[in-house]
């Protein structure tokens, strides 16, 4: 009857900098220093997403009706269009809503895309 041995994992050394760091896992496979098979996945809920600045072309009827649905609800038309286009994506990967923010939570509250929270009176 033989008996099965889990692989040993080798020491991950001290690092004296992020750059030596860089460079080691740059020429090393972590496979040789981590039992990804107990890995946990991280989650930061308060880590903003990074954004990206993009330029698109809308027909200017379109960008006028967005304003002023965005005046209505009292908030800046580039979030409206970001709530929206969030909805959108979410509905056809069939997912949760990804976009994480107060306007998007009272939007599902509330059934009304965009919508800006009440204000706290105080």
């Amino acid at each position: 009857m033989s008996v099965s041995r889990k692989p040993s994992r080798k020491a991950i050394p001290r690092f004296a900098n992020e750059d030596e760091e860089r460079g080691f896992w740059a020429s090393h496979d972590t496979v040789d220093y981590f039992d990804w098979s107990k890995a946990v996945r991280a989650t930061f809920p308060e880590l903003k997403p990074s954004t990206t600045t993009i330029s698109l072309r809308v027909p200017a009827s379109m960008l006028e009706e967005l304003k002023t649905l965005a005046g209505e609800k009292d908030v800046p038309y580039q979030s409206l269009m970001k709530v929206f286009l969030a909805e959108r994506i979410a509905r056809e990967r069939g997912s949760r809503c990804p976009f994480r923010g107060p306007l998007a939570r009272h939007s599902r509250e509330s059934g009304n895309p965009g919508a800006r929270p009440p204000r706290a009176r105080g």
